[in-house]
């Protein structure tokens, strides 16, 4: 029996958000003993400096609207973000000294921009690079850093209107290499290399038609210009070393592991490198002697590492979770993977509810895998299906108080990796691209199906959410097959591709391009298609929006549109809007929104109004 939403101040589930406060732990690559961290402890998601042997986190930001990453230059002095003023991930690039101090606008020239992919700064910290979004595409700028703390004027090596990411500098900065989508109508990746000085291009790296080739980092040894990449021409990401000036390539043969293998860390000595296996969205540390191939499997206990890297001493440090632990730094041995220690938390683990891992297949027989809790009490519950953002990533189990605050008021919980997701091999992730929407709703109905096989979930009481690409998917679940749910509630969701199109950035519209085929103009039925304002008539299920008024990803525009449409049809449709962007970093606003949602299914199921 569902249970009435618990709304006091210190209700459990409320406390597990406020205590989840660790979000990103990263080590500076030449000076160790130095991190940044970022953290929402004080309310809203803020960066600390982080002393790493003593463990003191010391706090660097006070952004009214919150931060939630940035980037620690390699020789640790500084600490780099992109600053905005309300939430809609527009603005400048600024850093503020490690030990404290000033912030200072790096490119006071330029106007605003966003930037949603990753920045980079020398290991020599003398030179910067970076992809904004700007009215006409995608450039790549560096700028010169200079020892009295002046700045350069930034200047444009390349530029694409389609997309570039994912920049990497060489120890010296001599070479930048960015990935770029440029040759391909799919978001599928080459790597173009560049003097930093000249803007020559030096160096590309394609993998194409076959699959995508992606930048890691650099040697870490001065003048050492061989890059760590990984490519997925097997259908699977493997790791490769590629020297872009003479075009040497090295793929490292690691056969017999089934999954995804990640390369995450260069050791100092630029002698081993960290390797992050993940199947059946469980993930495996390795190490890799470059000199002599040999693979050492790290006996690590289990649960969810982010930020691997190697430590101080030998060490490997990670940010780790399990559905029943905290987000904290641990450190492995860095020769056997033994647990060693806690490094940094920052609060005492709630009880909370285990998550296990399960599988089932979905309408054409592919298998799905998914996380799944259970309340206390006897089956069958009520459910939530849950879909996750992106698409292009992949649950894993961590401590998430999402999934705990429905598990507390007697509801079933699942969470699915859906088609389109990563880590499953490149046929499942592509196979939705040109088609959103589509498989991605049978994988969710193959879960509802199994939720009521398997006599988990009630009849009739099975709601659906999500945010982001998860928000979106919940809009289309609900339009194409209205029958199977009970309602469903969208956070921050695309509804109207076409007008998403119109209204957008660049950033948008080249994913939307990519994502889809083409632009409206060239895929007009597509676009169509795949848009929940085309199933608004046929919704029936009570639905829940709550959509930021300063969103960059999925302006506003679309989702009003989509609310006319719902309102003049006479649809059982609510939405809240509110004064901030696409992620949004106060913890309070996230308790807010998730009591809302509590609040939304128990009148549609415990007393069947809404």
């Amino acid at each position: 029996m569902i249970k009435q939403p618990q709304t006091e101040s210190d209700a459990l589930w409320k406390q597990r958000y406020r205590v989840c406060g660790l979000w990103q732990a990263v080590l500076a690559e030449r000076m160790r003993s130095r991190g940044l961290a970022s953290s929402t402890t004080s309310g809203t998601g803020q960066l600390y400096a982080w002393d790493v042997a003593s463990g003191a986190l010391r706090q660097l930001t006070h952004s009214a609207g919150g931060i939630f990453s940035g980037y620690i230059s390699p020789d640790g002095r500084y600490v780099y973000y992109l600053s905005d003023t309300d939430g809609s991930e527009r603005g400048h690039y600024v850093r503020i000294p490690w030990e404290g101090g000033t912030e200072q606008d790096l490119t006071p020239q330029m106007p605003l921009y966003a930037a949603l992919y990753r920045c980079a700064v020398s290991d020599n910290g003398a030179l910067f690079a970076f992809v904004p979004t700007e009215a006409q595409g995608f450039p790549l700028y560096c700028l010169d850093l200079h020892a009295d703390g002046s700045v350069g004027v930034p200047r444009e090596l390349y530029r694409s209107s389609k997309f570039i990411d994912d920049t990497s500098l060489s120890a010296n900065g001599e070479l930048v290499v960015v990935a770029t989508t440029e040759r391909s109508r799919a978001r599928q990746y080459s790597l173009l290399a560049f003097e930093t000085g000249s803007g020559r291009r030096v160096g590309e790296l394609s993998d194409l038609p076959y699959g995508s080739v992606r930048a890691v980092m650099f040697s870490p040894l001065p003048g050492d210009l061989r890059l760590l990449c990984m490519a997925d021409h097997s259908g699977y990401s493997r790791p490769l070393l590629w020297h872009p000036e003479s075009g040497e390539r090295r793929d490292i043969a690691l056969a017999d592991l089934e999954g995804d293998i990640e390369p995450l860390d260069w050791s100092p000595d630029g002698r081993r490198i960290l390797l992050g296996q993940i199947t059946h969205a469980v993930k495996q540390l390795y190490t890799y002697d470059l000199e002599t191939g040999a693979l050492t499997r790290l006996q690590h206990p289990g649960g969810t590492y982010e930020h691997a890297q190697f430590g101080l001493a030998g060490q490997i440090i990670a940010l780790w979770s399990d559905a029943t632990h905290l987000p904290q730094v641990i450190a492995l041995d860095g020769e056997t993977g033994a647990l060693q220690g806690t490094l940094l938390t920052v609060g005492e683990t709630p009880p909370a509810r285990p998550l296990t891992s399960v599988s089932f297949r979905s309408s054409d027989g592919t298998e799905i895998q998914g996380w799944l809790g259970l309340p206390e009490g006897t089956p069958p519950f009520p459910a939530i299906l849950h879909v996750h953002g992106g698409p292009l990533i992949a649950v894993s189990e961590t401590y998430d108080p999402e999934a705990q605050s429905w598990l507390d008021h007697g509801y079933a919980f699942l969470t699915i990796n859906y088609r389109g997701s990563t880590t499953f091999g490149r046929a499942f992730k592509e196979q939705i691209w040109g088609d959103l929407g589509h498989w991605e709703v049978e994988d969710m109905v193959a879960a509802r199906d199994w939720l009521l096989q398997e006599g988990i979930a009630r009849p009739g009481a099975i709601l659906v959410t999500g945010a982001s690409y998860g928000g979106y998917l919940t809009l289309m679940a609900l339009g194409k097959r209205p029958e199977l749910w009970a309602g469903g509630m969208a956070l921050v969701a695309p509804a109207d591709f076409t007008n998403e199109f119109a209204e957008g950035t660049d950033w948008s519209r080249g994913y939307l391009t990519v994502m889809l085929g083409g632009t409206p103009d060239e895929k007009p039925e597509q676009y169509r298609a795949s848009s929940p304002i085309t199933y608004a008539e046929r919704v029936t299920a009570p639905l829940l929006v709550i959509q930021g008024r300063n969103d960059l990803r999925c302006p506003p525009r679309q989702m009003e549109l989509y609310e006319a449409k719902m309102r003049a049809l006479g649809k059982p449709f609510e939405i809240d809007w509110f004064d901030a962007g696409h992620a949004g970093a106060d913890m309070e606003r996230f308790i807010a929104f998730q009591e809302r949602l509590l609040s939304f299914a128990y009148r549609v199921l415990g007393t069947g109004t809404a």
